[in-house]
């Protein structure tokens, strides 16, 4: 048993690391076609073995990949964190523990292929449908960092890089069981010859796939300008007024080389530059009109940034929404991204993916009454928008007017929801972020990173613009163009196109999740089938 915890504990290290490399070290996203195997030989040794408690290892070694990827989500919130890892490690569990059920049922392949389905149908459930979601460990996300080898992301979005991932480490998985047991010695020339091949298809046919893919499409030119101004959140509204803070953030633009001509030109500032902004007195704001002041004196150009923005009412709207002013009115929150233009015109969007915790309240019906028992705030109690939609301002002429997706800081992170801003007509996605809360960890470049698919799978450029960093002008292939640097006040400038056409992924969505899910479904069915009726015979032979 000695021996047995030991190796239990090597393989468990090994596949931590194999497993978190590609979100620590660069261009190392191929190390998760092999990662996932000290797992499977360890369930494999403990199913043969008989292990009791086998939960604890299994569930310890997604602890320690979780804790070891994203470990910096401390640096904001060291309860969150904890939580996050733990609860997080917890679901991956119950899909692995829920495959070793199933493969007390069904024989052969079938419980790997529900563990691969079951696995992708948790990650979509995530993505998509979940109130507590934490996707940042999507096993598609690996190859962020490796984004030459993804190009077809733009058919199968995230999910199917997952797909990848499970593939090869399955089929890899299968070739060492044949050989340890002595199968294949028994095969013939042909099946041997086809399992090869089978396992290399699996690892490089997405490659060369990849490779073979290219991306041409032109779209009108757009000057971008991106002001990274730098401010300490933690710090930001105690050294720094208001008004202080948008002189320094106008003046860097200033900095920029602007164009002599008429072209457009579109300016970025990061999330939540200005706060409290009620939105039925945003022209009014004096932010707003500082703003406004400056593209007077550059008229083509459109300005979109994040703001902290409420809704007054005087019943609450949402369960969210809190009473105010000696009970006069309740407001609702929001973190919306602005799109406006010189001549006041403006365009509102809140962001709909919230931070669980910090910035939204999980099944609110639930947790805000018992917040209230509780006699304090726990939770965020900022409020999403229920549809997605891109902020668009017209010109003078149908082709002056810019489409943008503007995914605000976590939305960057979902790639179906993404997808979603192209489908209402988004020509350009725009990324506004905060990533300071994090320090100089490994979350910021994570997050930029994703950003990197998201340009991948819908075919647009992507301007992403973060107030400590790292900023930057994407390619829809998924390359940084131009980048600035971590913790410096910066001035980014660049050209992107504006592009009409649609990716397979953005015209079908996300099939590769919905294909898991089916199998997924109809395989758990199966083996609850087998458990019944087995159940039934036993009862059957001893009466």
């Amino acid at each position: 048993m000695r021996k047995q915890g030991l190796l239990f504990a090597a393989l468990a290290l090994l596949f931590t690391l194999l497993m978190s490399l590609p979100w620590l070290v660069p261009h190392m996203g191929c190390t998760v076609l092999v990662g996932l195997l000290p797992l499977l030989v360890m369930e494999r040794l403990a199913t043969r073995n008989r292990t009791r408690r086998f939960f604890w290892w299994h569930y310890g070694s997604f602890v320690l990949w979780n804790a070891v990827t994203t470990w910096w989500v401390g640096e904001a919130t060291v309860g969150g964190a904890v939580f996050a890892i733990l609860a997080n490690a917890l679901q991956m569990s119950l899909v692995f523990g829920s495959f070793r059920w199933v493969k007390k049922r069904l024989g052969g392949v079938l419980p790997y292929l529900y563990l691969a389905a079951a696995w992708i149908a948790w990650e979509r459930f995530y993505l998509t449908s979940a109130q507590i979601t934490w996707p940042w460990l999507v096993l598609g996300n690996a190859f962020a960092d490796t984004t030459s080898l993804i190009q077809w992301y733009s058919v199968t979005g995230h999910l199917g890089g997952s797909l990848w991932v499970w593939t090869a480490n399955l089929s890899l998985f299968g070739g060492m069981v044949a050989l340890s047991d002595g199968s294949l010695s028994r095969w013939n020339v042909k099946a041997r010859v086809a399992a090869l091949a089978g396992i290399v298809v699996a690892f490089f046919g997405p490659m060369i796939w990849s490779a073979c893919l290219r991306f041409h499409e032109e779209g009108a030119p757009l000057e971008v300008v991106i002001g990274q101004p730098n401010l300490d959140p933690y710090q930001k509204f105690e050294s720094l007024s208001q008004e202080e803070q948008d002189a320094r953030f106008l003046a860097q633009l200033e900095k920029a080389e602007w164009p002599t001509d008429s072209s457009r030109v579109l300016v970025l500032g990061p999330e939540t530059l200005t706060p409290l902004i009620f939105t039925d007195e945003v022209a009014e704001d004096s932010s707003f009109r500082r703003y406004q002041n400056f593209l007077q004196g550059h008229p083509s150009a459109r300005l979109l940034f994040g703001a902290s923005t409420y809704d007054r009412s005087p019943s609450a709207l949402d369960p969210c929404s809190f009473v105010v002013a000696n009970n006069q009115y309740w407001l609702t929150e929001h973190n919306s991204a602005i799109l406006m233009d010189a001549a006041g015109h403006y365009d509102l969007y809140h962001k709909s993916k919230l931070v669980v915790g910090v910035e939204s309240t999980p099944y609110p019906r639930f947790f805000i009454p018992l917040e209230n028992f509780l006699g304090g705030s726990l939770m965020g109690k900022d409020v999403g928008q229920k549809e997605i939609a891109c902020l668009s301002l017209g010109g003078d002429t149908p082709n002056d007017a810019i489409k943008v997706g503007a995914a605000v800081c976590y939305e960057s992170v979902f790639g179906d929801f993404c997808a979603g801003y192209v489908r209402k007509g988004a020509n350009l996605l725009a990324v506004i972020t905060n990533d300071a809360w994090w320090g100089d960890t490994p979350g910021y470049g994570q997050h930029l990173n994703y950003s990197r698919l998201r340009a991948i799978e819908t075919r647009r450029w992507v301007a992403r613009c973060g107030n400590t960093g790292i900023s930057a002008i994407i390619d829809p292939c998924g390359r940084i163009v131009k980048r600035s640097p971590w913790w410096e006040e910066a001035v980014l400038q660049g050209q992107v196109q504006l592009l009409e056409g649609e990716s397979f992924f953005v015209r079908h969505g996300d099939i590769t999740g919905r294909a898991a899910v089916l199998l997924f479904l109809l395989l758990g069915a199966a083996a609850l089938v087998r458990s019944f009726t087995s159940k039934k015979r036993f009862i059957s032979k001893n009466k």
